[in-house]
């Protein structure tokens, strides 16, 4: 039987979203100085803009400097923001994606992702050349907790399972079964393929910026036979889990991780119609350690264990050095993604993991405190998986004339705190939907129960440099390039 909650819960997650009625106040936020830092370099040839999937809209152009991340301290480039329209900053002072490098001019305007900074070999001026690039993240209610480098063993039960990555560029996996229900045997099954067989499966993102299970809404064009939300909410019902099946093996989502009990809020959204695949969000970080491996530049792999619920959270930055397995990278280059995972590989080696608290707002969105500039400056900024970007807000109007002459006149004069958004959506849909070829331009109308700031981005890189030129690594700013 539903409780008397559960009416009031399906209508938040049908009900119609609107604009942004409450404004980005700057105020709130503490501001990079670019004046106060020995160290700064502008890039002011390279503007971006980017633009959420939720409507937030991020403006500002390219600096390098040095960020420390926990123990680890570099010289990087990283994203200057001049301009914020979104609510979901204040009292934030930036974001920190923790996702892939992008392809093509896109990601030669960006900066470099910030561990991809941190670990490249020619980065003179970096103290993590020698940490293994991959990262692990899980969340409890309260707190939340990145590993640099690997996973403590400590956090996990069971043995950590591999599979490669759809995408060269975002953290992809397949998902091949979505069922539901109190137990596995009598569960239902909601993802109906018109066609089954062994290739019938549906790309998802593991995207820590994404507040909820975000699940098709329509039936993908014919793609399946039923409305899988839709039959989520006629089944809904208190104490029910979800098992997704990825690479073959059976993860499950207990009601403690997708039903938000402390504020009554159901955390399972549907997708707009357009997009072909699901959002694995903050709901499956309650559950699993997920380690992501950038270590092949062919294809990053994710590794997903059972979460040792015991296991605390670190309330400081810690170094450990751990005895770790790795992924069977081998058995791994054979697989397209979907078909299976293979448990990890023993090694012998040692492997150094930096442990970072996290701050958990509400179970919905993360913040981690990173460090910019010389002497170091303090900041507290977003932690999203599904981004590529580490930014820091500035007040514009105070950064030097010998900045501010260089800059384009749209970026000193728009006031993005100004603007009004047509509609929200959730977090990490609208690059999903750019990556999987959806080109709707009108905008998206998706009742959301938990709307999360933190998204993946659909990053419009304005060209407004000189000319993009090839130059080494160690070419510019205290032995490192700012050309990504």
């Amino acid at each position: 039987m539903r409780s008397s909650a559960t009416s009031a819960v399906l209508l938040s997650l049908l009900g119609a979203c609107g604009a942004f009625h409450t404004p980005y106040r700057p105020e709130q936020s503490r501001h990079f100085d670019v004046t106060k830092s020995s160290t700064f370099s502008p890039i002011t040839t390279k503007v971006f803009d980017l633009h959420y999937a939720d409507g937030s809209h991020l403006k500002g152009f390219n600096g390098v400097d040095q960020v420390w991340l926990g123990d680890y301290k570099c010289t990087a480039p990283f994203g200057v923001i001049t301009d914020c329209n979104s609510p979901d900053f204040n009292g934030v002072d930036g974001i920190l994606g923790f996702g892939l490098p992008k392809a093509g001019q896109e990601g030669r305007e960006l900066p470099t992702p910030i561990l991809f900074a941190m670990t490249d070999q020619e980065n003179k001026a970096s103290n993590a050349r020698d940490l293994t690039r991959k990262f692990s993240f899980f969340s409890t209610d309260t707190d939340a907790e990145v590993q640099l480098g690997g996973y403590d063993p400590a956090t996990t039960v069971g043995e950590m399972w591999y599979t490669p990555c759809l995408s060269e560029t975002d953290f992809i996996v397949g998902v091949t079964s979505v069922r539901f229900g109190h137990d596995f045997d009598n569960s239902k099954e909601l993802l109906h393929f018109s066609e089954p067989g062994s290739s019938s499966y549906l790309p998802a993102i593991m995207d820590s910026g994404t507040s909820c299970l975000v699940m098709p809404g329509d039936t993908l064009g014919g793609k399946l036979t039923n409305v899988p939300f839709n039959d989520f909410t006629t089944l809904w019902e208190e104490g029910k889990s979800f098992w997704l099946e990825i690479g073959g093996r059976q993860w499950r989502v207990p009601f403690s991780s997708w039903f938000l009990a402390r504020t009554n809020q159901t955390c399972v959204q549907p997708s707009p119609a357009g997009m072909q695949g699901l959002l694995v969000g903050d709901v499956f970080f309650r559950s699993f350690m997920v380690e992501f491996d950038m270590t092949q530049r062919e294809r990053p792999i994710i590794g997903i264990a059972p979460l040792n619920t015991k296991y605390a959270p670190v309330g400081t930055s810690q170094l450990g050095t751990f005895e770790l397995h790795h992924a069977p990278v081998s058995k791994l280059q054979l697989l397209r993604g979907e078909e299976t995972m293979f448990p990890a590989e023993h090694t012998q080696r040692l492997t150094q993991v930096d442990q970072i608290p996290i701050f958990n707002k509400k179970g919905t969105q993360y913040f981690m405190d990173v460090g910019v500039g010389t002497p170091k400056q303090p900041f507290t900024v977003i932690f999203d998986t599904g981004s590529a970007v580490l930014g820091v807000f500035v007040v514009k109007h105070d950064l030097p004339m010998s900045i501010r002459a260089q800059l384009p006149d749209d970026v000193l004069s728009q006031n993005l705190a100004l603007e009004q958004t047509g509609a929200r959506s959730s977090g990490g849909l609208g690059a999903l939907m750019g990556m999987l070829g959806y080109t709707h331009q009108g905008p998206i109308l998706a009742g959301l129960a938990v709307v999360n700031l933190a998204a993946v981005a659909v990053v419009a890189a304005l060209v407004r440099r000189r000319r993009a030129r090839k130059v080494p690594l160690s070419a510019q700013v205290a032995g490192y390039d700012a050309h990504a």
